[in-house]
């Protein structure tokens, strides 16, 4: 039951993000990985600053939004810069 949260957990988080980037989501499955990385992101840089406590492994519902932010931002860098371009 745990990783059937996660994956609900992620997909909210990842929907929030693309919504807040106005990006649409590229897919179910994308979507919902980066939501769940992103609360590790966010529980990261949480604990980095001092805002939870180390034992927790995620942070709350705003961080991981802004951790898949900077995720799917990354993302759409990769994505952009892998793209090939037209002749010059």
């Amino acid at each position: 039951m745990p990783i059937l949260l996660w994956v609900v957990f992620g997909l909210i988080v990842g929907l929030i993000a693309k919504t807040l980037m106005g990006r649409r989501p590229e897919s179910f499955v994308l979507t919902s990985l980066l939501g769940i990385a992103g609360g590790l992101v966010g529980g990261f840089l949480g604990r980095a600053l001092g805002v939870y406590p180390p034992e927790r492994p995620t942070g709350g519902f705003i961080s991981s939004i802004l951790g898949a932010v900077i995720l799917i931002a990354l993302y759409e860098a990769i994505k952009s810069a892998a793209r090939p371009r037209g002749p010059v």
